[in-house]
């Protein structure tokens, strides 16, 4: 009888042990994970009056303009010194159009450096990622 109790302690112990190194994995590598920052930096560029406007966006909320409506919900800087790049996911809607069908006009990752990777098609706007700040 003590043969198993001790077998059933040890089991516990072995457990005890695996979730504690999970727990201390997680947490180390939770400081790596990036954090987003909380205010993002657009322009954006009436194609007909060729005015130019640069907004700042609180990350998560929607922001209109125009015709457009405009959410931010991602937005990150990276950390290398050399050559920084900024990113965010961005939803944009237009609220002219009420087709049910596409309900975005873009709904995608932005980077700043290149805008043309993900270009934004709008017939009258243009935007822009410029920058992310806390």
């Amino acid at each position: 009888m003590l043969i198993k109790k001790n077998i059933k302690l040890g089991k516990i112990n072995i457990l005890l042990i695996i979730f504690l190194s999970i727990f201390v994995i997680d947490n180390l590598f939770a400081e790596s994970v990036y954090q987003s920052e909380k205010i993002a930096e657009l322009s954006v560029l009436d194609k007909v009056s060729s005015k130019n406007t640069n907004i700042k966006i609180q990350v998560g909320e929607e922001f209109s303009f125009q015709n457009l409506s405009i959410k931010v919900l991602k937005c990150y800087n990276s950390e290398f010194d050399d050559d920084p790049e900024v990113t965010a996911y961005m939803q944009v809607k237009d609220n002219t159009m009420n087709n049910n069908d596409k309900v975005f006009v873009f709904n995608d990752w932005t980077f700043a450096s290149s805008p043309s990777i993900r270009p934004f098609d709008h017939p009258v706007y243009d935007v822009w990622l410029k920058k992310c700040y806390s």
